[in-house]
């Protein structure tokens, strides 16, 4: 399958990969053949990139470190607990530790799976899918750096929670009053949830800090910033780097790795950062690039611990249009040849 923007798509054409809405339920089934109506209705509702299914790349998989299931549910118990958020109801600590646990397990199992953050974003499902991405990232962040089975769990459930306080209708990022930033109000939320260590409420608390004491709502410097804040801070700066268009011009995966290593020591901690670039996959499996050879192609494998050279699928007709001309280059092996642009 090829992973392209929706203005790109027409009708006719495959869906690669199932769209979900906020509550987990399905919006359209991954194989359903696109009509002119559900590419406008995917427009309306704030789509941007999908993947459809293309026939000279039908055994390329993309890698998936969390199944759609695991998603379903860990954004499924997402709109149950911001649900009760908003109705001033305390929300079920319970659920909200097993799908952290079932997403933890997953993750273990497929931890050498490059990060690709390509899921099928919608207005009405976005805080959702940052939310389970940056728990994710920081999952495996947090393997990379030794931490056991206890500090993982933490970890996940801060990095999960780590917006909650947007969710109040009380928070108000612009006022002068620190309180009421959705940092302080996550804080508020979360520090008397019996069930949950004081550390988890430090996530949301402190996840807008940097480590040269310029961040918010404190100012922190480096030494006071938990390590699973420093941690969700880089996960959660990667995501809204390619998704988050109230920033500016969305980023490639690329761009954002050059930029966030230029902040390491001032925003974001060196040492953080040193292992998400471990973990993250600089040109995703379904991208469309241009070679310095000119040529352009489809990115189909990668090379864990060489992100910048993944393998790409060329597909030409040939001289007759009868057949396809196929050819895989893999920039591990051909190091003369580059990556000039992503399509």
């Amino acid at each position: 399958m090829k992973y392209v923007h929706l203005d790109s798509v027409e009708s006719g054409q495959y869906l690669g990969r199932t769209i979900f809405a906020s509550n987990g339920s399905i919006l359209l089934s991954e194989g359903v053949q696109l009509t002119v109506f559900m590419i406008n209705t995917l427009n309306r509702i704030g789509v941007t990139m999908i993947y459809i299914k293309d026939e000279s790349l039908e055994d390329v998989e993309i890698p998936e470190i969390l199944s759609e299931e695991t998603k379903r549910i860990v954004m499924q118990q997402m709109g149950q607990t911001f649900a009760a958020i908003q109705s001033g109801k305390e929300f079920n600590s319970r659920s909200m530790s097993i799908s952290i646990n079932t997403l933890l397990d997953e993750v273990m199992k497929n931890r050498d799976v490059l990060i690709q953050l390509t899921d099928i974003r919608t207005k009405d499902n976005e805080m959702y899918v940052h939310a389970t991405n940056v728990c994710m990232m920081a999952v495996l962040i947090g393997i990379n750096m030794g931490f056991n089975e206890t500090q993982l769990k933490e970890l996940a459930v801060g990095a999960l929670l780590h917006d909650v306080g947007k969710v109040e209708l009380l928070y108000d990022d612009e006022s002068l009053d620190i309180k009421r930033h959705h940092t302080w109000r996550g804080f508020e939320l979360l520090k008397n949830k019996r069930e949950f260590s004081l550390l988890i409420a430090h996530v949301a608390f402190q996840h807008h800090e940097a480590v040269d004491g310029s961040g918010y709502p404190r100012g922190l410097l480096s030494e006071d910033i938990h390590i699973y804040a420093k941690i969700t801070a880089v996960a959660n700066m990667y995501d809204n780097l390619l998704f988050d268009t109230s920033l500016g011009r969305r980023m490639l995966p690329y761009e954002a790795c050059e930029h966030m290593m230029a902040l390491a020591e001032t925003k974001l901690d060196r040492d953080v950062v040193i292992q998400f670039l471990k973990i993250v996959s600089i040109y995703p499996t379904g991208a469309s690039v241009r070679l310095s050879s000119r040529e352009t192609g489809v990115v189909v494998g990668q090379h864990r611990g060489l992100p910048s050279r993944p393998i790409v699928r060329i597909v030409r007709q040939d001289a007759t249009d009868r057949e396809l001309d196929i050819k895989e280059i893999d920039l591990a092996k051909h190091t003369t040849l580059f990556i000039e642009q992503v399509l």
